[in-house]
Order: structure tokens, then C-alpha cells, then sequence
């Protein structure tokens, strides 16, 4: 009877499972069963040789228990805490300038063609899929200033079965291009007709409103200020751009001489909360990381992009040491690759190369960077209390990864004097060093799986 109100289980498996927990960067559990229940939440785990036990505490038939292969296991689901779905159709080009120069020659005029709703659920319906491909189960996601096609990404990305943050971009200055703007009014109403609408829209469980200034250059301090009020009075995420060249920050100082950094802009404007994630980073000082940690607010290292621009390059170690709450983003298009196994790639290819700049740096590992790619993004979008790792009770989003895919990038060479442990073989694929997408067999969203994928039905 003391059972009688659980959730029935709905799928077991067993087998190797990769996770991070908040004391280990990377654990690897063998011969572990988990459940996971009717409602997508992981209802137990525990050893393979507790079967019999477990079958008989959770009501299920050891006979149905989903077993891995050999060469397979599990891992969490990758985590992009910063993407520009809007940019997805011109990524892998056009990056033959800086980021100020290339935000006005490139990314707004493309940008301003999302008000043709049929050209932006095109645009959509592809980054969404093309990211759960590769094993994002979870993105934040800028839209564009267009409310109604901010509207039609929440739905495709739900549709689709990915968890998801959408962002209305908000603007109200913008030089460059003078019709890719809204007005002060403007961006204030369409933010909160998008926060009623997607907060209303109940059938799109996986999906969550995120206020989104652009940043700081393109916004005037009194909509910084009103955004900020309709973020804290209906306790919404924030999300914008921080310190991510050299040019863009030296803009900042001038046009708000009276904030004493980048980071006391947002501040100043109740825009830095502990439900605040902000992309680059790259020239925070060490007083402005003490902001963050005190206020709880988060950054997205988007290494591709930082180099890919020639913007510059985050000293994670620094930001870890300021125990500032970090995941890793792609940021297409100014990263070409909306793969987060790319992300884990170049977060280390940047550590190795301040390691050469500076010897003394310590480079970061490939379980610490695991870490960033899975729980480190779920902590920055304060969503670690539902998914990012397998502890019970949170959200079964997973990858079943296949090491020996047939056709995949991998080819497993074991010689008899050298023993290659299956350790290293699944961290250099988990870690995204060996592996890419096609060792990813199948991707799980609240228990639910959706790569392979049924299109969706059309309305």
C-alpha cells in the first residue's frame, strides 16, 4: 500500500552510465540499472547485481530491463547555454570579420527576415533538429525581435521533444541597420505579450520565456531598466552578451559613463539575478566576477565563437576559481558548429592554448570540461534541480551513446600489450574528443525519446 501512489516504471536500463556530480567532475558507473518512471523522472538506481531486489521494491519483470551493449552506455544530456537559432541558416560562413563588424554586415539584415514566418519555421524546424542530432537536449535559445516567429521556435522546439529557453530579442538602438529595431514601447509590450503568450501556452511544457536584451550597445539604459522590472516581478531568466571583444567593451564605458563596469550595467539595471546567464565573458575583470558570484548570475563559454571572431578567449580556470556558475555554449553563427561536442572541443583546445601562452595555467581536464557540457549547463540555467545528471528523482534526459557505431568516426584498435580500458575509450567519446554524431543512437528528453525522430504533425 505504501507504494500505491508511485509513478509505475515505464522503461529500465543496464549497463555503463557517465555522469557529473557536484563533488566528482566525471564517474563512471558499470553494471548499473536505473528506471525511469511514467512521468520521465528517474524513479532508482543501483548495482546489476540488485535486480531482483529492485524488481520487486518498483513493480517491474527483470525480463523487460533494457540492456547495453557492449561498446554502449549512457550519458546526460549536453546542455547549450547559448545559441542564436535566428543564425542557424548562414553558420560556417561569413566569419572574415570582428563581432561589431560582422553583427551589421551579416547577422541583422539576416535577422530582419524572421518577420516571413514561413522562412523562420523553416530556419527553426532545422537548428532544432540538427541540435538534438547531436545530443543537445537543452538550449537557450536568442530568437529574434520578432514576437510571433519567437512564438513558432517555442513550438517547433517542443514539438521536437527539446527542452528549451526562447528568448524575444529586445533592441531599441541600432544604427546599421535602422529598420531591424524596435522602439522602447514596442520592445517593452511584445516582451510581455511573449511572456504571457508562451507562459499560457501549457501544452509546451518543455518550453521557458528568458527576457533578452541583446546587450548592453543595443539597448538604452530605460529599456535595460524596464526589462529588469519584468524579469524580478515575474521571476523570469535573463539572458545577454558580456565583455566578449576588446571594441564592444570600450563601447560600453562611453555610452554609460556612469556604471563603473560592463557587469554594474546590467547590475545597476536588476538584469544580473541568480536566473541570469551571460554569453562570453572574456574581459571580466576579477571585481566583476565577485558580482556574479554574489549574485548568482552565470556565464556560457562559447569558445568557437570567441576565436572564430577573433574575439578572445575566457580564462575558465579564473572563472572557476570565482566559483561563478559556468556551462558551454555553441553560439552559432559566430561559432560554425551548433554541435556541443565541438564546444567541448574548443573549450579545450582554448585551455591548452593559454597553457602555451602561460605555462604555470593549469589546463582544464577532459572530465572538468564533461562536467561544463552536461551539470555545469544545467547549474547556469538553474535548472540542476531537474535535469544534468542521474541522480533520482530528476528528468531522464540522456544520450545512449554507441562507441562502435557502425559507419562512426571511431575504429577500436586493441593491441594485446597496450590495455586500452573502456575508461579512456568512453571519456574520449563522452568528452567529444573521438566521438561526433553518429555515436549518438538515441536521445531521451524526460524519459521520452525523440532522436530518432517522427516529424511532427503539422496544424
Amino acid at each position: 500500500m505504501e507504494n500505491s501512489n508511485r509513478p509505475k516504471i515505464a522503461n529500465v536500463y543496464r549497463g555503463t552510465f557517465i555522469h557529473s556530480t557536484q563533488k566528482t567532475a566525471l564517474q563512471i558507473l558499470e553494471d548499473e540499472l536505473l528506471g525511469v518512471d511514467t512521468d520521465g523522472k528517474i524513479a532508482f538506481t543501483g548495482r546489476g547485481t540488485e535486480l531482483v531486489r529492485l524488481s520487486q521494491t518498483f513493480g517491474f519483470s527483470p525480463t523487460e530491463v533494457i540492456q547495453l551493449a557492449k561498446h554502449e552506455f549512457f550519458m546526460p544530456g549536453l546542455v547549450d547555454t547559448h545559441i542564436h537559432a535566428c543564425q542557424y541558416s548562414y553558420a560556417g560562413t561569413a566569419l572574415d570579420m570582428p563581432l561589431l563588424q560582422w553583427l551589421n554586415t551579416y547577422t541583422f539584415p539576416v535577422e530582419s527576415h524572421f518577420k516571413d514566418l514561413q522562412f523562420a519555421h523553416k530556419v527553426y524546424s532545422q537548428v532544432v533538429k540538427r541540435t538534438l542530432r547531436n545530443g543537445t537536449t537543452t538550449a537557450c535559445y536568442f530568437a529574434t525581435i520578432h514576437t510571433d516567429a519567437s512564438l513558432l521556435l517555442g513550438k517547433i522546439a517542443n514539438d521536437f521533444g527539446q527542452r528549451a529557453f526562447v528568448g524575444k530579442v529586445c533592441m531599441d538602438r541600432n544604427d546599421s541597420v535602422k529598420h531591424y529595431k524596435e522602439t522602447n514601447q514596442e520592445s517593452q509590450e511584445e516582451t510581455c505579450r511573449w511572456n504571457i503568450r508562451i507562459l499560457e501556452k501549457i501544452q509546451y511544457p518543455l518550453v521557458r520565456p528568458v527576457v533578452t536584451p541583446r546587450f548592453a550597445l543595443s539597448c538604452t539604459g530605460a529599456l535595460l531598466g524596464q526589462l529588469g522590472a519584468i524579469a524580478k516581478n515575474n521571476n523570469l531568466h535573463i539572458q545577454s552578451h558580456i565583455s566578449e571583444n576588446v571594441e564592444e567593451v570600450n563601447l560600453v564605458k562611453k555610452m554609460f559613463p556612469d556604471s563603473e563596469s560592463y557587469t554594474d550595467v546590467y547590475l545597476k539595471h536588476n538584469l544580473l539575478t541568480d536566473k541570469t546567464v551571460m554569453a562570453h565573458g572574456c574581459y571580466l575583470s576579477d571585481e566583476e566576477l565577485v558580482l556574479f558570484r554574489e549574485t548568482g548570475a552565470s556565464l556560457a563559454h562559447c569558445p568557437n565563437s570567441n576565436i572564430s571572431l577573433c574575439s578572445g578567449m575566457l580564462n575558465v580556470r579564473n572563472v572557476l576559481n570565482h566559483k561563478v556558475k559556468l556551462g558551454l555554449g555553441t553560439d552559432v553563427a559566430g561559432g560554425y558548429s551548433a554541435s556541443m561536442l565541438d564546444a567541448v572541443r574548443r573549450a579545450l583546445d582554448t585551455s591548452k592554448i593559454l597553457t602555451i601562452q602561460n605555462p604555470e595555467y593549469k589546463t582544464l581536464s577532459f572530465e572538468e570540461v564533461f562536467r561544463l557540457a552536461t551539470l555545469g549547463g544545467s547549474q547556469a540555467l538553474s535548472l540542476d534541480d531537474q535535469t544534468g545528471n542521474f541522480e533520482v528523482g530528476k528528468d531522464f534526459d540522456a544520450l545512449r551513446v554507441n562507441v562502435a557505431a557502425p559507419g562512426g568516426p571511431i575504429d577500436l584498435v586493441q593491441y594485446s600489450n597496450v590495455p586500452l580500458t573502456i575508461y579512456f575509450i568512453f571519456v574520449s567519446v563522452a568528452s567529444g574528443l573521438t566521438g561526433d554524431d553518429r555515436n549518438i543512437a538515441e536521445v531521451f528528453v524526460a524519459g521520452k525519446k525523440v532522436v530518432p525522430f517522427t516529424e511532427p504533425t503539422t496544424e
